[in-house]
């Protein structure tokens, strides 16, 4: 397993971001695991977990020049992703957008530096359905950006329905022809309680959720 990746859950874990236990998702399934990129709480925690998307991104060799951030949760991981490529040497222009568009002042729904004719790179969380996904993909189009890739902290690889045979990630791949990189997928996380003595024993009902609601 990559370093960034063991770095991520290591720092997901002493966030309380990642937790196991049986949780409802928003989908109605009955995971053993539950991820929520709002637990990164602090200057620290959002640092060290800048410092793993932008390895992610780099081991992806992805060509980009500006940061956008769906709101809501995107909005602060591509900020802290902004400042840690400023402390690498990289000083990159950052945008994201309102949920509603603002009817006074400037006006608008995007805030931040102008997407015309920029290859943008959307930092997220996680993605689910894609509809967020989607919504940003529109409104960058629209403003004369040009979407460069999606880079999101975990992927939990599997299908967006039952009738389904891609996840929500290979969907929106498929659809836009745009790649999604993951600091660490649901593999990365079997791998992980694997190694470790404390965590081990969440390691099948993993492989069960997996084997019921994976892709392939």
């Amino acid at each position: 397993m990559s370093d960034y990746r063991h770095r991520f859950l290591h720092l997901a874990l002493r966030a309380e971001a990642l937790r196991f236990g049986e949780f409802t998702l928003k989908s109605g399934r009955r995971s053993p695991y539950f991820f929520n990129a709002g637990r990164f709480e602090s200057g620290a925690a959002l640092a060290a977990l800048a410092g793993c998307y932008a390895d992610a991104v780099e081991a992806a060799g992805l060509d980009f020049d500006l940061l956008f951030g769906p709101a809501y949760k995107g909005i602060p991981l591509a900020t802290a992703l902004a400042c840690e490529y400023a402390r690498r040497g990289r000083d990159l222009p950052l945008a994201f957008n309102r949920k509603e568009a603002k009817t006074h002042g400037e006006g608008g729904t995007l805030i931040g530096a102008a997407l015309a004719g920029r290859r943008v790179l959307i930092v997220d969380d996680v993605i689910t359905a894609g509809t967020a996904i989607r919504e940003a993909l529109s409104l960058i189009r629209a403003a004369g950006g040009v979407p460069a890739g999606i880079v999101i902290a975990l992927d939990r690889q599997e299908r967006v329905d039952d009738t389904s045979t891609v996840s929500a990630a290979q969907a929106v791949t498929a659809e836009y022809g745009i790649p999604v990189i993951a600091v660490a997928r649901l593999d990365d996380l079997l791998a992980f309680v694997g190694e470790s003595a404390d965590l081990c024993s969440h390691r099948d009902a993993l492989l069960a959720y997996r084997s019921r609601y994976g892709i392939a």
